[in-house]
């Protein structure tokens, strides 16, 4: 029997239909894959056994100079869009009010990550879910209370494929908490606080970890840029990067026989964060003399934007050297607007960890 290439209606799946079929009266073809039945074309003999009636075909059109009936284009079946791009991001800016531990900077970080995703690196307007505690926004669902930011992150990986590049971006407090499940080389979990921490309480790295980094699968990357304190393995990634001021790096194995498997499952997870375990983030206008905005969140997007193809090694360079010389007073006089501990050892000392070990000057950093 001869037979042609089609899809099931149900599934759209690739099957094989018989070329001719008016002889099928309400038959139809199981698909192999979904088992729906596709319909053949219905056949209808109002004039006599040998002219076939068009009028109740769903599917064909009467063809005027061809024996077998013809798609028509409007009704030819594809498969579905993808509910997922293969760019996607998440953005909590939080800044807690107007109290003694509001941060003034958050939101325009928020906003600064945002432009620069979409307008620079070309990720798709829908496919950013921003949350701010801005009061203007009237949305619930874009509130970072601690159950959006845990469905937001649960988002950005759903469904997650070979390709997609997803961006995690938090500026907000950063805390630290006890590790009771005694997996973390000093004794701390490394928190992130929604905006109603004191009642709801914090997301740690172990639940960051869970939900954004181990379902990645081979070929689909992921990056954090964490712009808080305490945030230097606050993805609880195996590996972390130490760099000295020459530029001499080794990796530190943060994995311990007592925890599971912190990795992913083949991808890439890349986390930049302000500050060490032990460290703090500013909160400064030095940078503008105008708005206020994290310190890692401006040196990270200057450097993307002033020197494309920059090496994992060459941006946290960069990066230092840019804070280094603020704190420093070569960008103006406001240097004394950094709020920092200056008695912690890795304060606003941009830091890297990642999945895997690589050689951050030969690697470049695509987003």
């Amino acid at each position: 029997m001869a037979t042609r290439r089609a899809r099931c209606t149900q599934c759209s799946r690739p099957i094989l239909v018989p070329l001719e079929p008016y002889g099928y009266t309400n038959s139809s073809i199981k698909c192999s894959g979904c088992q729906g039945a596709t319909p053949l074309v219905q056949t209808n003999y109002p004039y006599g056994n040998n002219t076939p009636s068009y009028n109740n075909c769903p599917t064909y059109v009467r063809p005027e100079q061809f024996h077998y009936p013809q798609p028509r284009p409007q009704c030819v079946l594809t498969p579905p869009p993808s509910a997922y791009g293969n760019k996607r991001a998440v953005i909590f800016g939080i800044s807690y009010g107007n109290d003694d531990k509001s941060l003034k900077g958050s939101l325009n970080d928020a906003h600064c990550m945002k432009y620069f995703l979409t307008d620079k690196l070309g990720f798709p307007r829908n496919s950013i879910n921003m949350l701010t505690d801005d009061p203007d926004e009237k949305n619930p669902l874009r509130i970072p209370t601690k159950y959006n930011m845990r469905a937001a992150m649960r988002w950005l990986v759903e469904g997650c494929k070979p390709g997609d590049s997803m961006v995690f971006y938090f500026s907000g407090h950063g805390s630290r908490a006890v590790d009771h499940s005694m997996d973390e080389v000093d004794g701390y979990d490394e928190a992130i606080c929604p905006v109603d921490y004191e009642h709801e309480g914090k997301i740690i790295d172990d639940e960051i970890n869970a939900t954004i980094v181990r379902p990645l699968p081979l070929g689909a990357k992921l990056h954090a840029v964490l712009d808080t304190c305490f945030s230097g393995t606050a993805l609880d990634l195996p590996f972390m990067c130490r760099i000295n001021r020459k530029g001499y790096y080794g990796w530190e194995d943060h994995r311990s026989h007592r925890a599971g498997y912190k990795g992913t499952r083949g991808g890439l997870a890349v986390c930049i964060s302000a500050c060490d375990d032990d460290g703090s983030a500013a909160d400064t206008s030095a940078f503008s003399g105008m708005e206020r905005t994290g310190a890692l969140t401006y040196s990270f997007i200057q450097a993307m934007q002033d020197k494309p193809k920059l090496t994992y090694g060459n941006l946290l360079h960069v990066m230092r050297s840019k804070i280094r010389e603020t704190k420093e007073g070569i960008f103006g006089q406001n240097n004394q607007e950094f709020h920092m501990n200056t008695q912690q050892q890795h304060v606003n000392e941009p830091q890297l960890s990642c999945s895997e070990k690589f050689d951050i000057y030969s690697k470049t950093i695509v987003l």
